[in-house]
């Protein structure tokens, strides 16, 4: 894969992130007022990247996020199956306390080794990496230049985990951040990763455990 880069960005702002709502099932909520010019900034941003392919998810807001850059290189979104959310199944659609903590408490289990550990009714991180990394493979075959793809905070940082050889990233993935990655050697090797302080009740977007 030499030449390529693998450029994923997470999705513009919901009125389900600005409320700290979990959404993770698709299609989920679209991009608010705000969202919308975040996505906007984003295909100006990316307008001077070798971009060759923009994939999204099967949610709307990461489509919404991506269909700007696609627009800036005169191409079209490819949907891609298996890169959405971490499903948090019974906690989706709350917004409480409790229910930000467990989330949290999960995904630390991850981030120390425990990639089996699994949201109630949810997923694992093995799950989401079993979905995640062959739909990457897909959208890598025979690319080149920069291959943007459209995704979400928790899904993001356990696909980028996966491919440094690392559990689960703990750096909060800001509205439209980007991580960066590019082929070395055998493996991979952050290149890029737009740093931002944590919202707080963004949980699914990251920071570091305490």
């Amino acid at each position: 894969m030499t030449g390529v880069r693998l450029v994923m960005v997470r999705h513009g702002q919901t009125a389900a992130n600005a409320q700290h709502i979990l959404d993770t099932r698709p299609p989920g909520a679209p991009l608010n007022e705000l969202g919308q010019a975040q996505a906007a900034a984003l295909g100006e941003r990316l307008a001077g990247y070798q971009v060759t392919a923009v994939h999204a998810s099967v949610a709307t807001r990461a489509q919404q996020t991506a269909a700007p850059v696609a627009a800036a290189h005169g191409i079209e979104v490819g949907v891609v199956e298996g890169v959405h959310e971490v499903f948090c199944g019974e906690l989706e659609g709350r917004s409480g306390e409790a229910a930000l903590q467990r989330f949290t408490s999960v995904y630390e289990a991850w981030w120390t080794g425990d990639l089996e550990a699994r949201l109630p009714g949810g997923e694992s991180a093995h799950d989401v990496r079993e979905r995640f990394l062959p739909a990457i493979d897909t959208i890598l075959d025979g690319a080149t230049g920069d291959v943007v793809l459209a995704s979400h905070g928790a899904a993001i940082r356990l696909a980028a985990a996966a491919l440094l050889g690392d559990t689960a990233e703990t750096l909060y993935v800001p509205n439209t951040g980007l991580v960066v990655l590019r082929p070395d050697g055998a493996g991979w090797a952050l290149e890029h990763w737009d740093s931002a302080v944590p919202l707080p009740g963004d949980v699914t977007a990251g920071g570091t455990p305490a």
